[in-house]
């Protein structure tokens, strides 16, 4: 670990869990990780497109923000 720099905590959700915190409208921020032309092509309703993990700090500045991760392609 860095000086400075928390480490952050990770859990893996169940695509039903996921499916969950959107329908009940829970306060996260949704990430799509694939390229930028698959996310124009299709993704997750609210999510926004982060394919340049140089660009986390500068997109999420809010440290206690959660965040939800994902990468599927719908092929």
């Amino acid at each position: 670990m860095r000086e400075g720099h928390e480490v952050a905590e990770f859990q893996t959700l169940e695509r039903e869990e996921l499916k969950a915190k959107i329908d009940r409208g829970d306060d996260f921020v949704l990430v799509e990780t694939l390229p930028e032309s698959a996310f124009k092509k299709r993704h997750l309703p609210g999510a926004v497109n982060l394919d340049d993990m140089g660009k986390v700090s500068e997109m999420f500045p809010d440290k206690d923000a959660e965040i939800v991760t994902y990468c599927t392609n719908f092929n």
